[in-house]
């Protein structure tokens, strides 16, 4: 991933007439400018530039990348400032629920910030089934709660954060893997893998194969997204996997193709939970729109890896 300072550099550079003057504004040497320019070229893959003679001009890509850099640069500055006014409430220990098919494959780059912005927070986190978690939610036994809607409890604060796009999938060479637009008609009749029934995608993957006419396959339950994985890419039948899952380095969509089904809109939606009695409310506001931020940024549009 991208880092913050990388950003601030192609932005840097992007303002200024020459890499000189923006070496210059970024108070670092042309040589670690240029660096830090090339390895964000790198880590994307993409030419940001085109390097000549009398100077360096932004590519299409550069200059979209240029754009979405400054929102990015703009909603940290503003998470440092309400920190900068909540630096109180954001200290201590907080434990936080998440469900195993979301907390893994957002939470390390959230927590990473939280700490930089926060550093006398500490989280510790705790993955669970979401149900028994909104109870322990409600008990006390957990100070907050991420995890799909619907999060009961007529106690609880439930902040929503983002939609998540969930995609269906198949072994890279399935039957249903041919590249081009599938009428919802194929899907009729084929097996879907999901986890135990104790989940929330469960119950969702449930609606959606009824919605299409899919049968869910009961004795091959997964117990966790990995295994999923593992058993659609092995050609046991077709899944609905989350996009944060399929963007992280754990996940991927390695062995698996991304169907695209003519009218596809599934998506489950995410937030986060406190009881609303807690004097923490300013400071769980704060991590929610910190989580909403950063999980929109990783869901932009653009082609899964």
């Amino acid at each position: 991933m991208p880092t913050l300072r990388q950003l601030s550099y192609l932005v840097t550079l992007a303002d200024s007439p020459s890499f000189v003057q923006a070496a210059r504004a970024a108070n670092v040497s042309q040589p670690t400018l240029s660096q830090q320019i090339k390895a964000l070229e790198d880590r994307l893959g993409v030419k940001l530039l085109d390097r000549g003679t009398s100077g360096a001009i932004l590519t299409p890509i550069g200059r979209t990348l240029v754009a979405r850099a400054r929102r990015v640069l703009s909603d940290v500055r503003e998470i440092e400032a309400l920190a900068a006014h909540s630096s109180d409430a954001l200290a201590g220990t907080l434990r936080l629920g998440t469900t195993p098919t979301l907390g893994p494959y957002l939470l390390s780059p959230i927590i990473a910030e939280l700490h930089r912005i926060a550093p006398a927070l500490r989280l510790y986190v705790r993955e669970g089934i979401p149900d028994q978690q909104s109870r322990e939610l409600a008990r006390g036994e957990l100070d907050l709660m991420l995890g799909p809607l619907p999060i009961a409890g007529d106690d609880l604060e439930v902040e929503p954060l983002f939609r998540e796009p969930l995609h269906l999938v198949s072994a890279i060479d399935g039957e249903l893997t041919t590249g081009g637009l599938l009428a919802p008609e194929r899907l009729k009749g084929q097996p879907v893998l999901s986890l135990d029934r104790r989940h929330h995608l469960h119950r969702q993957v449930a609606e959606i194969a009824g919605d299409y006419g899919m049968m869910m396959v009961r004795d091959y339950e997964g117990t966790s997204l990995d295994t999923l994985h593992q058993m659609v890419a092995s050609g046991l039948g077709l899944s609905v996997l989350p996009a944060l899952y399929l963007r992280s380095e754990v996940g991927g969509l390695a062995g698996l193709a991304d169907l695209q089904v003519a009218g596809w809109r599934a998506h489950r939606s995410i937030a986060l939970a406190w009881r609303r009695e807690t004097s923490m409310a300013t400071a769980f506001r704060l991590i929610a729109a910190h989580v909403q931020q950063c999980a929109r940024r990783i869901l932009e549009p653009g082609t899964l890896a």
